[in-house]
């Protein structure tokens, strides 16, 4: 079963550390997101593949907005 990765706050995407199709374990950072000066890393829930990168540097999440699945 896919586990999702979704925002939990509004933010700008920093740095895209992970691509799809890697390996990745549970606490691996996938991509670092900026808000109010602070670098958030946003982490691997559980060990998989990467089968979606939902977003890019640059980028705005908003609270919800799903930013990757792995499988």
């Amino acid at each position: 079963m896919a586990e999702e990765i979704r925002a939990e706050m509004v933010a700008n995407v920093w740095k895209v550390v992970a691509t799809a199709g890697d390996t990745v374990s549970e606490g691996d950072t996938l991509v670092i997101l900026e808000s109010m000066k602070m670098e958030i890393p946003v982490v691997a829930e559980v060990d998989g593949v990467l089968q979606q990168l939902a977003v890019n540097e640059g980028d705005v999440v908003q609270d919800g907005d799903l930013i990757a699945v792995i499988g």
